[in-house]
């Protein structure tokens, strides 16, 4: 049954606002935590609203990365997967990720799962909701290393372009 939609506009409305206070906030003082922190609410009612097996799954996981990355971020840890892997990108979901430290990969993987959100899910708050993640995930990217982001929407740019 389809979860209830009365105060779902008001919900998505203040979730988009503190996302926006975060990536502010989160730029502003080069603190990636903050934005990771104020991404929390909108990806708690993004679990909350999804309702199909590959949506809830994917949520989820969102979830579970999102977790993981305030864990990384907070604690410090840096891993290089791309030497860990031997390669630098892997395919998750169909979707190439370029491997590096592993605070980076986990905003790019989240924006990954936003977008799987976005494109197989019906219901406007949950799409909504997904385009909001999406968007935070590049400012996460962008304050953890503005160099790789910027390398991150050439690939983006690069690989639009051949799919034209």
């Amino acid at each position: 049954m389809a979860r209830p939609t009365k105060y779902a506009t008001l919900i998505c409305t203040i979730v988009s606002i503190l996302a926006l206070i975060g990536i502010i906030l989160g730029i502003w003082l080069s603190k990636p935590l903050i934005i990771v922190i104020f991404l929390i609410p909108a990806t708690a009612y993004e679990v909350y609203r999804t309702e199909g097996p590959s949506t809830v799954w994917a949520s989820w996981l969102l979830l579970i990365v999102l977790i993981l990355e305030i864990v990384f971020i907070a604690a410090n840890i840096s891993y290089d997967l791309a030497s860990f892997f031997g390669a630098s990108e892997k395919v998750v979901a169909g979707y190439a990720v370029p491997l590096g430290d592993i605070k980076v990969v986990g905003p790019v993987i989240m924006a990954i799962l936003s977008i799987i959100l976005f494109v197989r899910t019906r219901g406007r708050y949950t799409k909504w909701l997904a385009a909001v993640i999406f968007i935070t995930c590049f400012a996460i990217v962008y304050t953890l290393n503005p160099e790789i982001f910027k390398n991150l929407i050439g690939l983006a740019v690069d690989r639009g372009i051949e799919s034209i």
